[in-house]
């Protein structure tokens, strides 16, 4: 027989998914006065921590709302949540435990008891004694706190509900590999044809049950075949073969590509059917460039975008330097030195006064620098999105960005799921990892990994065995 289990939530949990509370199916969930009272010191701010915790104090105001003392003390079912969804992870039927009186419990010399997290494990150590038929979990986004946790026999878990994939091996590369005996295995049930000045192959085969819309595919050896899945249906699909960016009189913007992956980027970047791109890759891969020299040539050159916007989050990799003083822009121009130092190999000027002139020109009219903090309830019409480091961002905060895409916008998400500088956030849950898992369906999204860096031989020793 199972035996029943209770949760009982640490604060970060719920200031990391306020939705956490209805995440544990039929067992129950406790939470300690001390977690209501750091959630009640959280709530004031316009940080996404502060949203989250008025998010969860507003589930917790409808939870309780009409009931009394007894009943708050009984336990308040939580299948009453006030979120009305048909996800499957959310259809809790457990019970809601809110501590109601002192739980004393003796804990060792070392561990002082007016700290909040020994204030957790004090309770977490008295349901276990109250509850012996019952398998009592502490669940902690604070790895400390769950390793004392286990110094004092508690069966203490992270929070897994928010994770996008298991092991971050698992993430949708966007590319696939072709077998040698390709077109052999497949001869009886191929057509080509010919259109606009592209070529096109229908494919029938159990190996397109594999594919996803726009992935790139590619043949090993010499021959240079690359194509771009176009058309999914049971086991048939159309692919069309790709321009190949790395030859030197065909170029974007004056970059050419220099390994496959790139080659398959700027395929996606510039193709105006594909909506949403995500690039994954180690630095000095070539994100940024790709993606502004991708930018600068629909925008200033065939005009399918009014303006290039880039955003990204604010997390400093040392000490933080403090307020920044002037306009969103000014504020935000330290933390693009990536678009700075790409721009300088998009817009080689000739060094004189009107070579700066006409480059500071296009900075200023055709790049607008904005703050991830000022998106909500913005719609972007005919732009070119580029978030920029967007591993450092939450799904929630992703969906956010997203969202703002209004008609003929695209965008354009760039990160490296290995630099990840935000609390609480790894390769497993990034709102980068969670973007490339669901769009991998989506016929009008593309993803590609870059796997190959090309900043400098320096850079791609450091990356390699730093």
């Amino acid at each position: 027989m199972t035996r029943r289990r209770l949760f009982v939530l640490d604060t970060n949990v719920l200031m990391h998914d306020p939705t956490a509370l209805f995440r544990f199916q039929e067992h129950d969930v406790f939470l300690p006065m001390v977690v209501l009272e750091e959630l009640d010191a959280a709530k004031k701010g316009t940080s996404e921590v502060a949203r989250n915790v008025r998010q969860v104090n507003r589930f917790l105001d409808e939870l309780t709302r009409d009931s009394e003392q007894r009943d708050i003390e009984r336990g308040i079912p939580l299948s009453r949540r006030p979120i009305e969804t048909t996800d499957p992870s959310l259809q809790s039927s457990g019970t809601l435990y809110i501590q109601t009186r002192s739980m004393p419990f003796e804990l060792p010399d070392a561990l002082p008891g007016n700290v909040p997290d020994n204030n957790i494990l004090r309770t977490a150590l008295a349901l276990q004694k109250e509850r012996p038929d019952t398998r009592v979990t502490l669940v902690s986004k604070d790895i400390n706190l769950r390793i004392k946790a286990a110094v004092l026999g508690i069966h203490a878990e992270d929070y897994y509900n928010d994770r996008v994939l298991e092991d971050v091996n698992l993430l949708y590369t966007g590319v696939a590999e072709l077998p040698e005996d390709f077109w052999e295995r497949h001869a009886d049930r191929t057509d080509s044809w010919q259109r606009d000045g592209r070529s096109y192959y229908r494919i029938g085969g159990e190996i397109t049950r594999e594919w996803f819309p726009n992935q790139c595919l590619y043949m090993p050896g010499g021959n240079g075949f690359e194509a771009i899945v176009r058309e999914l249906e049971d086991d048939e699909a159309v692919i069309e073969v790709l321009a190949d960016y790395r030859k030197s009189n065909h170029n974007v913007w004056g970059i050419n590509a220099r390994n496959r992956e790139q080659n398959f980027a700027l395929n996606l970047l510039m193709d105006p059917d594909i909506d949403f791109v995500s690039l994954v890759g180690q630095a000095g891969s070539g994100k940024t460039l790709l993606a502004l020299a991708a930018g600068l040539a629909q925008t200033l050159e065939e005009k399918r975008y009014s303006e290039i916007i880039m955003t990204r989050v604010t997390v400093p990799v040392g000490e933080d330097i403090g307020f920044l003083p002037g306009t969103e822009e000014e504020k935000m121009t330290p933390w693009m030195g990536a678009l700075m130092d790409n721009l300088e190999v998009l817009t080689r000027s000739d060094g004189s006064d009107w070579g700066r002139a006409a480059t500071n020109d296009l900075l200023s009219h055709r790049i607008k620098i904005h703050s991830l903090n000022f998106m909500r309830g913005r719609t972007f019409l005919n732009k070119y999105l580029i978030i920029d480091e967007a591993q450092n961002l939450t799904s929630k905060q992703m969906k956010t960005l997203v969202t703002r895409a209004g008609p003929g916008t695209k965008v354009v998400c760039l990160g490296n799921i290995a630099q990840i500088d935000t609390p609480y956030l790894t390769e497993t849950n990034s709102g980068l990892t969670y973007v490339v898992d669901r769009f991998k369906q989506w016929e009008f999204a593309g993803h590609v990994t870059l796997r190959q860096g090309e900043r400098s031989r320096l850079a791609d020793f450091a990356a390699e065995n730093l």
